[in-house]
C-alpha cells in the first residue's frame, strides 16, 4: 500500500497545479461508465498500467484526479480502438483508501468533491488523459421545500434498508453524514441510486440549481413509483 506520508517526486502531470482561484492544470482523468456526484463514494478496481502509477502518485501526494463519464469507448484500453470521448463536466475524486490485494491490482475508495469543466485535454503516450479544468461552484445550501419532503424521507428509508442488508460499500453514507433536508445532497444521493441512463445522470449532475435537480428527481420517483421502495 502507498502511504499518505510517502513523498516520492511527483511530476507536474500527476500533481494538479492551481493556476488561479478556480483553475487546475494537468489534472489526470479517469473516464468511466458512471457519473460521480459531489459527496458520493466510488469504489474502483485499478489494473491498467496507465492508471496504476497515476493512482499511486495521487494517493501519495494527496492529489485528486478527475472522473468523467464516457460518451464513447471502453473503460479498458483496447489495441487499435479509437480514443475515448467523454462529457466535458466531471467531478474531482480524492482517494480515501487504497489496498493492494495482489501485484498489479489496486482497490481504491474515492470521494466525490467539486465539479469541473474541461478546458483543454491531452492524451499522453501511455494512454492517460490529462486536462486543464475550471472548477465549478459547489451547490449552495437550499432547504428541501415542503412539497418535496417525501423525496428526502423516502431516501432515508431506502438508505436504512440498504444498511440493514449491506456492510459499508462506498455508496451508502454514514448516518451522521445524512442531510435529508438539503436539496443538493438529497438529489445527488438519489441520482446515484436511481436506475436511469448514464446520460440522464450526467445532465442532472451538470445542473447548477440543486432545487431544480431535486424537482426532476421527484418527478422520476413519481413516474416510476420508486418512492418508498427499496432499491434492489
Amino acid at each position: 500500500m502507498i502511504r499518505a506520508d510517502a513523498s516520492p517526486r511527483i511530476p507536474p502531470v500527476i500533481a494538479p497545479l492551481v493556476q488561479e482561484n478556480l483553475t487546475l492544470s494537468s489534472l489526470p482523468l479517469f473516464p468511466l461508465q458512471t457519473v460521480l456526484f459531489p459527496g458520493g463514494w466510488l469504489p474502483l478496481r485499478v489494473f491498467e498500467l496507465r492508471y496504476l502509477d497515476m493512482v499511486r502518485r495521487c494517493y501519495a501526494a494527496g492529489a485528486p484526479f478527475g472522473v468523467v463519464a464516457l460518451q464513447r469507448g471502453s473503460e479498458v484500453r483496447q489495441a487499435g480502438a479509437p480514443a475515448e470521448t467523454f462529457f466535458d463536466i466531471g467531478t474531482l475524486a480524492t482517494i480515501q483508501a487504497l489496498e493492494t490485494p495482489q501485484p498489479g491490482l489496486l482497490m481504491i475508495r474515492c470521494h466525490g468533491e467539486q465539479r469541473f469543466r474541461l478546458a483543454d485535454t491531452q492524451q499522453l503516450r501511455n494512454g492517460l488523459w490529462v486536462a486543464e479544468v475550471h472548477r465549478l461552484d459547489d451547490d449552495h445550501p437550499v432547504p428541501v421545500p415542503p412539497d418535496l419532503t417525501f423525496v428526502g424521507q423516502s431516501l432515508a428509508r431506502v438508505l436504512a434498508s440498504l444498511r440493514a442488508r449491506m456492510d459499508a460499500t462506498g455508496q451508502v453514507p454514514a448516518e451522521d453524514e445524512m442531510r435529508v433536508e438539503d436539496c443538493g445532497w438529497v438529489a445527488n444521493r438519489w441520482c446515484e441510486l436511481l436506475p436511469v441512463p448514464l446520460e440522464l445522470k450526467q445532465r442532472l449532475m451538470q445542473l447548477d440549481n440543486p432545487l431544480v435537480r431535486l424537482e426532476l428527481v421527484g418527478d422520476i420517483l413519481h413516474r416510476t413509483g420508486i418512492a418508498g421502495q427499496s432499491i434492489q
